[in-house]
């Protein structure tokens, strides 16, 4: 196996020897105090200034290979990209970072994802003074997740932070850390650092740990903790908090009006945890905060943000890098071409997934050479970037093996975990009449009916179905009928003649509103008589919207492991013991609440 020092020698004689591969060891992350930044810097010097604003780059690439995708992704690649494979984007760019997305087909199943990230590296490695690729992904869990069955998936944010437990988030993060690594990712866009305090942010919601800056600061620092403890480089989203706007800044450019004290009271803590805790990297937002930069530039793009205030005040040393640039947040206001440039001269080190990475790439070059960046400022960014792969052990271990996927992706430990955690972070809200638990003696026959929002992660879904053959197997008679998020008239009136005769139904809401047709939904069915019993499997909000349900559960999330939490206790078959991560105001008066941070009933209470 060589050595990191013969890698580092960044030789075509070292990378043929790397060709070979080794097998990464999950809870590994190398001996990074071993290498001395005199080697990076070596290193550093001997780059074209091509290759070094390549290394600046993340970008996204179509194929379920690194050499022979499908005819379909060649053609999306030459499309976006101007190339036909994630390997010739590496020979032509010479990026530092590859991101995966199941949109692009990078992520079948896990000995295909061990194989691209494989070939990723052979690539890169086997270019002229070739370098290991730094693989990331949004693996948060819950809603969002690229990598999906049969690798392990965990509760959400906000499923954890109902269920209160710095160990259970460590876990889950050293789990979902130990499966990333196996199948060669190495730098996870988790967790969500935004302290959700606006119900209605579209963006964030679900995927925060909650509203309560000291609660997210304690389950931030424990995920990070878990990530990098497996191998794997943390990354604390999206500074400097993106968790108080109604606009999403995939679409929009949203604008946080907290003032320089709110800023410091809500939305620093969880990132001055995180860099307490060690955190590898920190995602910058799309959002507009005057009283940070009254300069009305995006964070991303604003010096007095990452320089003034991430790296100055909070003394944060590690990688910073953009959320995507081909969202609209960071588009309203400079064009593709000046983006990039911006982010570096604000301070950022990794430029993620720009519309173009033709515009993005030569607009760097151009500005080096034409004087507006100097190489010594792109320097500083590789630095960084080169330690975190070196932390991370990809100059002496970048492959991967099938007998590593084998050993940790999916296996009955790291499930049988998950399903203990998210049993742990279900939340009963509302039991009047002690209607729950459902008892198979009085409420037998169950109708499950519902929202089925589409899989968020590759899980089996749908959720009804999901409750219904969970439910089934604990005994209970179940029929099930999906009504989904807007149902029509017509399928209203036949979930209430499916309702007839039946000992109790099981709605699943999903972000109900005051005029959703959910509600029509659920009223009709209330008036059968027949006993109803909610599951919110999005936002905890939805119980406002329905005070007339006598049960109502928080799942946090439609994924299946939730979801079976949810049936679980719905059957009595474990108690509740999550409680609320956020408030809930009420529907009819929003500045009262309705259930406040901490709410959670249990059986027998």
């Amino acid at each position: 196996m060589p050595s990191r020092r013969t890698v580092l020698a960044a030789t075509a004689g070292v990378t043929a020897a790397l060709a070979i591969g080794t097998d990464a060891q999950a809870g590994s992350t190398g001996s990074a105090g071993s290498t001395d930044d005199s080697e990076l810097h070596g290193l550093i010097s001997r780059m074209t200034l091509e290759e070094k604003v390549g290394q600046l780059f993340v970008m996204r690439v179509y194929g379920h290979s690194a050499t022979a995708p499908d005819q379909a992704d060649i053609d999306a690649n030459l499309q976006e990209l101007g190339v036909r494979t994630a390997a010739e984007l590496l020979a032509r760019y010479r990026v530092g970072g590859i991101i995966y997305f199941a949109w692009a087909h990078n992520t079948r199943d896990p000995h295909q994802i061990a194989g691209l990230s494989n070939g990723i590296q052979r690539a890169s490695l086997g270019l002229p003074r070739g370098l290991p690729v730094l693989i990331s992904t949004d693996q948060e869990h819950g809603i969002v997740a690229r990598v999906g069955r049969p690798a392990t998936l965990l509760p959400g944010a906000m499923a954890l932070g109902a269920g209160g437990s710095r160990t259970d988030a460590r876990e889950a993060g050293r789990i979902g850390g130990a499966e990333l690594r196996a199948i060669g990712i190495r730098q996870d866009y988790a967790p969500v650092a935004d302290v959700n305090v606006n119900p209605a942010n579209p963006v964030i919601g679900v995927r925060s740990f909650g509203a309560d800056p000291k609660a997210v600061s304690g389950l931030v620092a424990a995920q990070v903790k878990g990530y990098q403890r497996a191998g794997v480089a943390a990354t604390a989203k999206h500074f400097p908090g993106h968790g108080d706007t109604a606009v999403d800044s995939h679409y929009g450019f949203p604008v946080i009006e907290h003032t320089r004290e709110q800023w410091t009271a809500l939305d620093a803590p969880p990132f001055r945890a995180a860099i307490s805790a060690g955190i590898d990297s920190i995602m910058t937002a799309h959002i507009m905060v005057p009283a940070l930069d009254p300069s009305v530039d995006p964070a991303t793009l604003s010096r007095p943000i990452l320089t003034g205030i991430l790296r100055g005040e909070l003394g944060y040393d590690g990688v910073v890098v953009t959320d995507s640039l081909g969202m609209q947040g960071v588009r309203e206001k400079y064009g593709d071409d000046q983006v990039p440039v911006l982010a570096l001269k604000a301070g950022v080190d990794q430029l993620l997934n720009p519309p173009s990475i033709e515009v993005a790439w030569n607009a760097v070059l151009n500005a080096v050479r034409a004087g507006e960046l100097t190489e010594a400022r792109l320097d500083e960014s590789i630095l960084r970037i080169l330690r975190l792969k070196a932390k991370l052990g990809l100059f002496e271990r970048p492959y991967v093996s099938d007998a590593g996927v084998d050993r940790v992706v999916g296996i009955a430990r790291h499930l049988d975990a998950a399903d203990r955690i998210a049993e742990r972070t279900t939340t009963l809200l509302v039991n009047d009449g002690s209607l729950l638990p459902l008892s198979r003696r009085t409420h037998k026959n169950v109708l499950v009916v519902g929202a089925d929002p589409a899989s968020p992660s590759g899980t089996t879904g749908p959720p009804t179905a999901v409750l219904a053959a969970e439910l089934a197997a604990l005994g209970f008679t179940t029929t099930r009928l999906s009504t989904g998020t807007a149902p029509a008239q017509a399928v209203i009136d036949q979930a209430v003649a499916a309702a007839q005769g039946k000992d109790a139904v099981v709605v699943a809401t999903y972000n109900v509103t005051a005029g959703s047709a959910q509600r029509t939904l659920v009223t009709r069915l209330l008036a059968t008589g027949v006993p109803v019993v909610a599951v919110a499997v999005r936002n905890p909000y939805d119980v406002a919207q329905l005070p007339e349900v006598k049960g109502y559960l928080a799942s946090y999330s439609w994924t299946d492991v939730e979801v079976r939490a949810a049936a679980r206790v719905l059957a009595g078959r474990v108690a509740p013991r999550g409680r609320l991560p956020v408030p809930v105001q009420r529907a009819d008066d929003p500045a009262r609440v309705l259930y406040p941070i901490g709410h959670g009933l249990t059986y027998g209470s």
